[in-house]
């Protein structure tokens, strides 16, 4: 059974920084396509980034330069840092595994909450 579950959100204030981790079990994690998506209030579940299996990010033009997607094999854990972080990056934080780098994967976590306002 694939369980992914994420951890590190929180309220941060404009300008703050952020580290969101994803732990996933139940697939062969090195060989696995990862992502982050984020939901806001009201609207729908947007990619943020990816990584590819080898370690190659994808980014969404808004995160650029802010925001960077790694994975550790080692730990079976996905990691997004998030620097500079906008009142436009509050939502909720999804890891997502199964997929490709331009597909989603069948496979979520429960999300966690990052909410950035002064």
């Amino acid at each position: 059974q694939v369980h992914l579950v994420e951890s590190g959100g929180g309220l941060v204030q404009p300008g703050g920084s952020l580290r969101l981790s994803c732990t996933v079990n139940g697939i062969l994690f090195g060989a696995a396509v990862l992502g982050w998506y984020r939901q806001a209030p009201g609207a729908q579940r947007d990619l943020v980034a990816r990584i590819s299996s080898g370690g190659t990010p994808l980014y969404v033009d808004s995160v650029k330069g802010r925001f960077t997607i790694s994975r550790d094999n080692r730990k079976n854990t996905l990691y997004l840092q998030m620097n500079s972080l906008e009142p436009d990056d509050t939502g909720v934080y999804f890891c997502n595994a199964g997929g490709g780098m331009r597909s989603v994967g069948d496979y979520w976590g429960q999300g966690t909450q990052v909410t950035v306002s002064s």
